[in-house]
């Protein structure tokens, strides 16, 4: 049986969501931290509050249990980019396709002239490879603490109708 993971927004404000987001959240960044060798991503150590406390929009794919199986939280920078700050599945629902359609989601909800940004670990091959599937382009890597490396990726404004 094929379950379906309609995208939807996520009020941190309830407390069964917020739980669960942080949840899925440190899980999925255990899992990157193995990846990449570096378990100081600040995303792996924030608690419920500092996630709660940031000022980010969010879509998640919940199922039909009500159960959130991932999420996308974006903020939009002061140039108007559009910075996605996670994208996180949880690894129990990894290889369903749904941090593509999370993102192809967002995608469709921006306006198409609205550039998009993203950053993920730079041996982190199952998240590079999703981005340039889905046409990041990858720019200049970047190393922000010893011992990690980021591979930044960004989507040029597109026309209406290439998302």
């Amino acid at each position: 049986m094929t379950t379906t993971w309609p995208v939807r927004p996520l009020d941190l404000a309830d407390e069964e969501v917020a739980a669960a987001v942080h949840r899925i959240g440190r899980a999925a960044y255990a899992v990157e931290a193995e990846l990449i060798g570096f378990d100081g991503i600040p995303a792996l150590h924030e608690s419920l509050a500092d996630l709660r406390g940031r000022p980010l929009q969010w879509r998640g794919a919940v199922g039909a249990d009500g159960e959130i199986g991932g999420f996308v939280a974006w903020e939009r920078e002061a140039d108007g980019t559009v910075c996605v700050d996670r994208l996180c599945v949880d690894p129990a629902r990894f290889r369903l396709g749904i941090a593509s359609l999370l993102l192809r989601h967002l995608l469709a909800e921006l306006p198409p002239r609205v550039p998009v940004t993203v950053t993920t670990g730079a041996a982190n091959a199952p998240a590079v490879a999703l981005y340039e599937r889905l046409r990041f382009v990858r720019g200049a890597d970047f190393s922000p603490a010893p011992g990690l490396v980021m591979a930044s990726f960004a989507l040029a404004p597109r026309t209406a109708d290439s998302t």
